[in-house]
């Protein structure tokens, strides 16, 4: 990038900023007013990405107060990538620094959930996994191996982070408990959904992920977790289409 390139690039997204040396409209005149215009359209179509991307964010803070949160985020975190998909990934990491916002500590997480939820929509399709693989002899079922979907998401919280998405997104649901949450997300067919995982589930999904082999990622997770309830999580991963392609030892 040259001199020139970075002048303009800082100069577009600092409104206190002059106009770059040398910067002239299509008629060869000093770009003026043309330039300040321009830096306008260009926070506003990023603040209106943004929107788009953080649904949730939104319903938390509002429309005016999302406004300005992602105003301040664009100043100091412009897109690295032409695909506007991928902005604002950055966005939790700097929520968890905000001191304007430190007071709501869960919208760190609540903003990864977003994050999630269109990678998910993005993510490339797969097959879903057949039931009937279960239905072999224990000695081969113990040793399956499956996978997430690319379009499965995973993630951990320390908040309540299900049951904030509910009492926002959807309706008459109760109001969140206070209590940690894990969710998986899934796309059983074009929309990605959050869901609740029980105890247990995220790190037995993550171990299934891993490569680990059913039976001992089973074994495994119900030694950690005692409250750990493998029909009722296999159930929930079989229902939301959480899983893809399987493998036995035999398989090369």
């Amino acid at each position: 990038m040259t001199v020139e390139q970075t002048q303009f690039r800082a100069a577009l997204l600092d409104a206190q900023a002059v106009v770059p040396p040398g910067l002239t409209d299509g008629a060869g005149d000093p770009a003026g007013n043309r330039f300040s215009v321009y830096r306008n359209n260009v926070l506003v179509s990023l603040t209106e990405a943004l929107t788009v991307a953080f649904p949730l964010l939104v319903k938390l803070l509002g429309a005016r107060g999302f406004a300005q949160l992602a105003e301040v985020y664009a100043r100091q975190n412009p897109p690295r990538s032409p695909l506007m998909m991928h902005y604002g990934a950055t966005l939790p990491a700097f929520l968890e620094t905000f001191e304007p916002l430190a007071h709501l500590g869960y919208l760190a997480d609540c903003a990864r959930l977003d994050i999630e939820m269109r990678q998910s929509y993005h993510a490339a399709d797969a097959p879903d996994l057949n039931p009937e693989v279960f239905q072999q002899d224990e000695a081969a079922l113990m040793q399956l191996k499956l996978r997430l979907k690319p379009s499965t998401k995973v993630l951990r919280s320390r908040w309540p982070l299900y049951d904030i998405w509910a009492f926002n997104m959807t309706e008459n649901a109760d109001k969140p408990r206070a209590i940690a949450q894990d969710v998986i997300i899934t796309r059983p067919e074009f929309d990605p959904a959050p869901h609740l995982l029980a105890p247990g589930g995220a790190d037995w999904l993550e171990a299934l992920h891993a490569g680990e082999e059913f039976g001992a990622a089973c074994e495994k997770i119900a030694r950690t977790h005692q409250a750990f309830d493998l029909t009722a999580s296999l159930t929930q991963a079989i229902a939301t289409h959480a899983l893809t392609e399987y493998t036995t030892k035999e398989t090369p």
